[in-house]
């Protein structure tokens, strides 16, 4: 990692899959993969030996690779409250770590980070995944969605953190020009109705 590159951890909070990515970004906001991975628990272990399998994982993540920042998908309400309740365990052990860790920590929401990577809140996995095997100039989508969602909350972060060097959207792909767009729009629209 360059002294001009952000470093950022982001993961995809899960009980049963903890998707994990690590992305390099520089100043002209290119991507590059550090690491990616999944960290796996049984269905059938006690929650606490889970949730310590998952702490472990982002722990050794920290140790190994110094990310500079953590950035965690933002938990949504879903149908299934027991998914819903997993997830939002794994992603507070996500940022309890970062801050045992002395690390800046943030969440994105789902739409937010399909937003940034693909330039559509409403994106499929699949699109997710082929934007991130492109950005990151990799042979192959990482599997499983996963993975690639945690590498495109890494990049969404690093993205978001600022404006590109220099102040102006010349840096910026056009899914990210069209998400600086979108929040001017919002920003813009908010303010007439205050």
């Amino acid at each position: 990692m360059t002294s001009s590159s952000l470093r950022v951890l982001g993961i995809d909070p899960g009980l049963t899959r903890c998707g994990v990515g690590i992305v390099d970004v520089d100043r002209a906001r290119r991507g590059s993969l550090v690491h990616v991975g999944v960290i796996r628990t049984p269905v059938d272990e006690p929650i606490g030996e889970r949730l310590a399998q998952i702490a472990a994982g982002i722990r050794e993540a920290i140790s190994v690779h110094a990310p500079d920042a953590v950035a965690v998908e933002r938990v949504f309400a879903q149908q299934n409250s027991h998914t819903v309740m997993g997830t939002a365990q794994a992603s507070g052990i996500a940022l309890l770590i970062a801050a045992e860790a002395g690390l800046p920590a943030a969440t994105h929401t789902p739409s937010e980070v399909k937003a940034a990577v693909t330039g559509y809140g409403s994106a499929d996995k699949r699109q997710v995944q082929a934007m991130i095997a492109r950005i990151l100039r990799l042979d192959a989508p990482p599997q499983p969605a996963d993975a690639a969602d945690a590498l495109a909350i890494a990049l969404c972060h690093a993205w978001r953190r600022g404006a590109p060097a220099g102040g102006g959207t010349d840096a910026l792909t056009p899914a990210q020009r069209a998400w600086a767009d979108a929040e001017r729009v919002a920003r813009t629209y908010v303010r007439a109705r205050v």
